[in-house]
């Protein structure tokens, strides 16, 4: 079957095995280790890795699309923050009796603006099972009246990566204006329950981010199950000659909307399952700056590879806090340089030079084992 194909890989298993050892171990030194020991993890520090991990899935939806379908897309920002306020609105209904002014039903800011009832878009998200659903369906039926729309009219290269971040310049616009219902400028924030469980807690924080190292983990195997499958290599083939690819009777167009509104998907959940782990969702989410930032993370890890990039993602995110937290101003101008950096000495990003360690390492030892065979023979 196709989804236990990417298994039979080897690239997949090492990913799925260091996935898995890192948030072992970080539940270990969670729980284990007592605080004040400098080997214990603070819930600060599981906050901030389940952040990048969440990151690291919407990485490998971007490369899904751009490292195999070619697809540049400079609006995923937009999908990954529809998905973070379907989950957002799901977080803001569970005030309960905490409600002000008599309106237990209604968000704060809501009250605030002297709004009498919620709007009918809000209904429903008081149901965990509705807004799981919404993180999904709101991501997906923008991703696929957008890509019909562009696919359909053969809209490519650069135009259509100008029209994703246009798209996703309109949504930041649409969602700063209060009348929208989505807190404008400030979002949807001060969370405090989820499924029953407070925000607060540090076991709720900890069983948040193992869900997003589980989620990346599924997130990765469907994506290796599509490119590893005959979509996969027609996927390819559209990237790198798509006028001869509809030539041989393939509906690109069709590939190209379906491939997309997986990876939007994967974005949407990618945000849903941030937006816990901050504590907040707002406009600038769909910041065109936030998308562009998306894609230099992939070109960094190395594209057409997912987990390059997974690492593009984790590197970029960490050198970020660090950074910012010594020279905040500068970190725009180091990430550019970065950027600029790895195009010109490391064009295929990380994961492409550590291939090309490995394969060196193969052709060595090949060379070795072959030395000893050709003297005998000579000997002889």
């Amino acid at each position: 079957m196709w989804l236990t194909r990417p298994f039979s890989e080897r690239s997949t298993l090492i990913f799925l095995g260091v996935l898995l050892a890192a948030l072992l171990l970080v539940t270990a030194l969670h729980l284990a280790v007592p605080r004040g020991h400098p080997l214990h993890v603070t819930a600060y520090t599981v906050n901030l890795l389940g952040k990048y991990l969440s990151y690291a899935l919407l990485a490998v939806a971007v490369d899904l699309v751009w490292g195999y379908l070619g697809i540049l897309s400079l609006g995923h920002g937009a999908f990954f923050a529809l998905g973070g306020y379907a989950m957002g609105m799901y977080l803001m209904r569970q005030i309960g009796d905490r409600g002000v002014y008599g309106h237990p039903e209604l968000p704060d800011f809501m009250v605030f603006l002297n709004w009498d009832s919620l709007p009918w878009y809000w209904l429903g998200f008081d149901m965990a099972g509705f807004a799981l659903l919404m993180v999904l369906l709101a991501p997906g039926a923008l991703a696929l009246v957008f890509g019909f729309l562009a696919f359909r009219s053969r809209v490519t290269g650069v135009y259509l990566s100008i029209i994703t971040q246009a798209l996703t310049f309109a949504l930041m616009l649409a969602f700063f204006r209060n009348e929208m219902g989505f807190g404008g400028n400030n979002g949807l924030t001060d969370f405090r329950d989820i499924l029953g469980f407070s925000l607060r807690s540090d076991a709720t924080r900890l069983g948040l981010f193992l869900a997003t190292g589980v989620a990346l983990a599924l997130g990765y195997v469907l994506c290796r199950a599509i490119v590893a499958s005959k979509l996969g290599r027609v996927c390819v083939a559209t990237r790198d000659a798509e006028a001869r690819t509809r030539f041989l009777g393939y509906r690109v167009e069709r590939v190209q909307l379906f491939v997309f509104v997986v990876s939007a998907m994967l974005a949407g959940v990618a945000g849903a399952l941030y937006v816990p782990q901050v504590g907040i969702i707002n406009p600038s989410e769909f910041s065109p700056i936030f998308s562009i930032e998306i894609v230099l993370w992939v070109a960094l890890g190395g594209r057409a590879t997912l987990y390059g990039a997974v690492i593009g993602a984790l590197l970029v995110n960490y050198a970020k806090t660090v950074f910012t937290g010594v020279m905040p101003d500068a970190w725009l101008f180091a990430l550019g340089a970065l950027f600029v950096l790895v195009t010109v000495f490391l064009p295929r990003g990380v994961a492409g030079l550590l291939g090309y360690r490995v394969k060196r390492l193969k052709r060595r030892r090949q060379d070795e084992e072959d030395t000893p065979t050709a003297g005998r023979e000579a000997t002889a």
